[in-house]
């Protein structure tokens, strides 16, 4: 997994409230089985025409969005079904965090688990941020994973995110990799048990 510690970037704007994890990537494309290639399918039936010529008009395909790595989401984001594809598009894309007033469960902990930081915040922030990001296109925000703030101007607000995940990310290992990060004592123990059974 990619370390994440924090990102200063610009912001793509999709304030649509309960986008689920269909729209986010297709039932059709779930038969991948690795990452490569998926941001290529993100918001797939929004991006694409039938086709497969770009809309013009759909905020991922406007010059502005490229190099983007915050995506600044209406509420209930990632609701509906529990595919990890949906982080890996996301991800595949350039996006490194979403903000939104709530995240379906299922889909926050598989961000967790792939590198993006799902971003929580009170209405009123959420409010302002969207003025923001309408009246300075080009704004940038910047998330601190350390500090768990996001910084904007003239303004910073904290998010939750739990010690474990946090953890994981700021060392850019997964599960396994934090556990494996206790190999050394794992042995110890081991071996203690050993000779205590003789």
């Amino acid at each position: 997994m990619s370390q994440f510690t924090s990102l200063t970037s610009r912001v793509v704007l999709l304030p649509a409230n309960d986008i689920d994890t269909d729209q986010i990537i297709p039932a059709r494309f779930l038969k991948a089985t690795d990452k490569k290639g998926m941001g290529d399918n993100l918001f797939a039936d929004w991006r694409y025409n039938a086709d497969g010529s770009a809309k013009p008009e759909f905020i991922l395909n406007k010059p502005g969005s490229a190099g983007c790595q915050i995506l600044l989401a209406g509420d209930n984001f990632g609701c509906g079904s529990s595919r990890e594809h949906a982080p890996w598009a996301l991800t595949g894309f350039g996006f490194r965090a979403v903000i939104s007033t709530s995240f379906a469960d299922i889909f926050r902990n598989n961000a967790l688990k792939n590198g993006l930081i799902p971003i929580k915040v009170d209405e009123a922030t959420h409010k302002t941020l969207i003025d923001m990001v309408e009246e300075i296109p080009h704004v940038e925000f910047t998330v601190d994973l350390a500090s768990q703030t996001l910084s904007f101007p003239n303004g910073s607000v904290s998010f939750p995110i739990d010690s474990f995940n946090k953890t994981c990310l700021l060392n850019g290992v997964d599960e396994l990799g934090y556990i494996l990060g206790f190999e050394k004592e794992i042995t110890e123990f081991e071996a203690s048990m050993q000779t205590m059974n003789g």
